[in-house]
């Protein structure tokens, strides 16, 4: 009997997961999976939704079907519509929620009209319903999220205010010089941009939002507010069924839970104390565990408990059988479109630490900027703007995690290529 894999959450690893493995996809957008870090130029209407759309699945995707309860023991997944599916292996890439910061005005999951966190497509098409050219609109979070969306905002012709509490946008990623112009850019599109500004609640007429407040009383006219407050991992079904639960559902190296017949990858899992939230990084945990997956049923195969009639899987590919997840090195990369294009990348350590050294090239009239951070012999970290071209070089660099070259001066990390010319 061939193994029943399930597989809860249709975005970006369980797609990943479902184009590699014939499994039970249940997911619960009505729409099929989609690339989520498109979703800004959806907003912007630089793309059709169905151009976001992920490549297929190899089974059909079960799409409007919310999981609300694992039983372990009987290994049934019980969905809203009072379905059950049973596994032999369950897959949880439930993902992350937006994060609703606790303001007045808000009560509850009901937001007011025009309030919208920015997520999933739905949240897109409906923030795209709403934007016309000169509606005022204010985006409170100035980390990639929020720079994104008030970049599409503004591309629509929407009157844009980014608020970001923090002293400078995008501050996890982006060193000062970076963020300075990188808030030079936005501010070029129009965007009005606050920082160390923390917005306290939202008022409301008939249901719909009409104005943002200011922790220092300032009022903020509004008819669309977007919420780009971070992400939380989506955990409630995990815990509910006792699984080991920390920020993340945690895993280990064969990204396993505590149940060894349930694995979690994706935006929900905590690997080695880490919960990732990119794209990269669950990317990588699709493929690592459907190549587990693949080896361990073909082995069942090989011993003999392969069923008259059963599907075979197809051999395990790229890893070996014993592949374990390690952890991933995450690139951050955006691209700004406007006027003046602006591309930029940053990846590590972008502020350096005593004994660290360091090399700027900086070029205030092309809003160009490359700076690398060299620990010992070993790159950790770097971030580009306007000019990506050393970028891969440097990527390699860093995720290899190797020592640098004793013959090559620094400088030359920041070269078109990486390297000596």
């Amino acid at each position: 009997m061939s193994t029943r894999i399930v597989v809860v959450g249709g975005g970006t690893a369980g797609a990943r997961l479902a184009q590699r493995l014939p499994v039970t996809l249940l997911g619960e957008e009505t729409h099929a999976p989609y690339n989520r870090v498109l979703l800004a130029d959806v907003l912007a209407g630089r793309y059709a939704p169905e151009v976001i759309a992920l490549p297929g699945a190899r089974e059909p995707v079960r799409l409007g079907t919310r999981a609300v309860r694992i039983d372990r023991a009987a290994r049934t997944v019980e969905c809203a519509d009072g379905s059950r599916v049973g596994y032999d292996r369950l897959v949880l890439a439930t993902g992350s929620n937006p994060v609703l910061p606790p303001l007045r005005g808000l009560r509850g999951a009901a937001l007011p009209s025009g309030v919208h966190p920015f997520r999933t497509l739905d949240d897109c098409l409906s923030l795209r319903a709403l934007v016309r050219p000169g509606v005022r609109a204010v985006v409170v979070g100035g980390g990639l999220l929020g720079v994104s969306a008030a970049r599409a905002l503004a591309e629509r012709g929407a009157d844009v205010v980014l608020t970001q509490q923090g002293e400078r946008l995008m501050e996890r990623q982006l060193d000062e010089r970076a963020s300075a112009l990188l808030r030079e850019h936005v501010e070029a599109l129009g965007v009005e941009v606050h920082t160390e500004c923390r917005v306290s609640g939202l008022r409301q007429r008939d249901g719909a939002v009409t104005a943002v407040e200011l922790a220092d009383g300032f009022v903020l006219d509004a008819r669309v507010v977007v919420l780009a407050c971070g992400v939380r991992p989506r955990v409630a079904l995990a815990r509910e069924a006792g699984l080991s639960v920390a920020t993340g559902i945690v895993v280990d190296d064969e990204l396993r839970t505590s149940d060894p017949l349930i694995h979690a990858i994706g935006d929900c899992a905590e690997h080695a104390g880490r919960v990732y939230g990119l794209a990269g990084p669950a990317l990588d945990q699709a493929d690592v565990l459907s190549d587990r997956l693949l080896a361990e049923t073909s082995a069942h195969l090989r011993a003999g408990d392969r069923s008259a009639g059963a599907e075979r899987m197809p051999t395990a590919g790229g890893r070996p059988p014993t592949a374990r997840y390690t952890g991933t090195r995450a690139l951050t990369r955006l691209t700004l479109t406007g006027p003046s294009p602006l591309d930029l990348a940053a990846f590590g350590q972008v502020t350096a630490g005593p004994g660290d050294d360091v090399v700027e090239l900086s070029d205030s009239t092309r809003s160009a900027y490359r700076k690398v951070v060299v620990r010992g012999d070993r790159l950790v970290g770097g971030v580009l703007l306007g000019d990506l071209a050393a970028v891969g070089a440097l990527a390699r660099a860093w995720e290899g995690d190797e020592a640098l070259p004793d013959e090559a001066p620094l400088i030359h990390l920041l070269t078109h290529d990486g390297g000596p010319s």
